[in-house]
């Protein structure tokens, strides 16, 4: 089957064609100005630059939080393992409950830190940035933890990719 070419004014193919490369989950965490933790799950994230230790997220322009995350001066982003689905679909709901029964720790300026990550990042904000529908977010890392061993979770097409003698795509 050859590949059609669709012009980029199709929004659905257009971020259907997007699904088809597989990222890892994410869950980023700050605290609200009163001191109130606040999380959402995302799969946009990157590295920026390894020196100085640079990461970028991005956020929908019209997500509630994005206005906290815009003022917060720290942010943690915290990369879930395989067997954090329920975690992932946790912070991307609109409940308000995100983290009750979960094992935090506090990081940089208190901000969350998910238990059990494959890794995560505690940043400090440099930089944001409007491009088209979302806002950008540069952070500098500050310091990290890696739990090398543990397998990471993995989205595509809409759904968790599952591991099957590698990870791929279901």
């Amino acid at each position: 089957m050859q590949a059609a070419l669709i012009p980029e004014t199709d929004p659905a193919l257009y971020r259907k064609a997007l699904g088809c490369f597989a990222t890892g989950v994410a869950v980023v965490t700050t605290v609200t100005a009163a001191g109130a933790p606040v999380g959402l799950t995302v799969n946009s994230f990157s590295s920026v630059s390894l020196e100085p230790a640079l990461v970028l997220w991005s956020l929908r322009r019209q997500s509630s939080a994005c206005e906290i995350f815009s003022q917060a001066s720290c942010f943690a982003v915290n990369l879930l393992q395989s067997a954090q689905e329920d975690i992932s679909t946790r912070f991307a709901s609109r409940g308000a409950e995100k983290f009750e029964g979960l094992r935090i720790r506090h990081g940089l300026d208190g901000v969350p830190l998910l238990p059990d990550c494959v890794a995560a990042f505690e940043c400090r904000t440099v930089r944001t940035h409007i491009e088209g529908d979302h806002l950008l977010f540069i952070g500098r890392v500050e310091r990290f933890t890696l739990h090398p061993d543990t397998e990471p979770l993995i989205y595509c097409r809409g759904a968790y990719a599952r591991r099957q003698s590698g990870v791929h795509c279901t």
